[in-house]
């Protein structure tokens, strides 16, 4: 029972992310262990065609040979050898990824691992990123919804040998599994779950939102519809309406701005907007009139195409009348 509800979730993630056809061919690639052993074995349980390919980068010596002969034999793998002396991890992955690309790819990445990558990068990067689902490339990870201590089980339960990997202390990665993992469990017993339910959020966020998000460099902007839009400078984020057409009287927060004038519209204020003719920032505008920086994201500005024509309450232009009203 216990592998036929590990199976129906890994089948469940599988179709819910598009990662496999039913029933399609999929190349597995194999370390030996009990993640990659499970994913073989559940995948072909399931009715899936499975090969797999096992990379000897004979950086452990006889325990390298172990492994891809363990592969080789009972997972019927084919083992490359490819030499990975003075290589980066990001380098032997690359290694790794470079072969069987010709077929769709599968991984035996787990939740537990994702839980690792979003502490490296939010640590590395400030951002909680975690592994993708898909990689660009078509790499997939059937396991992102198993944990790594339920693959052990179900590699017991069905009566599967596994190698375990004796350099995987040695990395970023085991660093974070051995030592910083267990001083955050005894902050909270729910450590990984709440540190896995950090990428919930952006789950759930368009593509674009989500890298608005995660990206803490520069700036940028994304229309999120109904003329609203998401607007990050470096560490500050907001919402900014969009360029509304000016035909008639618009309202905008407490300003109300009339024109009859055609092509005019009305919009927030963007880091490096200048006024129509001047060498002067609107930014600069804004300090001289004493305006508080919290209002400046929300103040009107009145444009033609990229060309700021007014500013309410601070540079008036022919034909554009603004009356902010005045509260409390």
């Amino acid at each position: 029972m216990v592998s036929d509800e590990l199976r129906a979730r890994i089948e469940e993630h599988i179709r819910r992310h598009e990662l496999i056809e039913p029933g399609g061919d999929v190349c597995c690639l194999v370390s030996g262990g009990a993640d990659s052993t499970c994913l073989w074995h559940a995948l072909g349980a399931l009715g899936y065609r499975v090969s797999a390919v096992h990379v000897n980068h004979r950086l452990r010596g006889a325990d390298s040979e172990a492994d891809a002969q363990f592969c080789a034999r009972a997972l019927d793998a084919e083992v490359v050898e490819l030499d990975g002396n003075g290589l980066t991890e990001a380098d032997l992955r690359d290694q790794r990824y470079s072969l069987a690309r010709d077929r769709t790819r599968a991984t035996g990445h787990t939740a537990s691992d994702q839980v690792e990558t979003i502490l490296y990068r939010l640590v590395s990067r400030g951002t909680a990123a975690g592994i993708e689902v898909r990689r660009a490339d078509g790499v997939v990870r059937p396991l992102l919804a198993v944990w790594r201590p339920e693959t052990e089980e179900y590699c017991i339960s069905e009566g599967l040998e596994f190698r375990i990997d004796s350099s995987n202390a040695d990395t970023k990665r085991g660093l974070i599994r051995d030592e910083i993992l267990p001083l955050l469990r005894r902050l909270h017993p729910a450590a990984d779950e709440n540190v896995l339910r950090a990428l919930d959020m952006r789950d759930t966020l368009s593509p674009a939102l989500a890298e608005l998000l995660a990206s803490p460099a520069g700036s940028k902007r994304v229309d999120l519809g109904g003329g609203v839009q998401a607007v990050r400078e470096y560490d500050r984020l907001w919402l900014e309406d969009g360029p509304v057409d000016l035909a008639g009287e618009v309202r905008w927060g407490e300003w109300s701005i009339r024109s009859e004038l055609a092509g005019l519209k009305v919009r927030g204020w963007r880091p490096g907007d200048r006024l129509a003719g001047r060498k002067k920032k609107i930014q600069d505008l804004f300090v001289d009139a004493k305006i508080p920086r919290s209002e400046r994201e929300s103040w009107p500005l009145v444009v033609r195409g990229d060309v700021v024509v007014a500013v309410p309450g601070i540079v008036d232009a022919p034909g554009i009348q603004a009356m902010r009203e005045v509260s409390g």
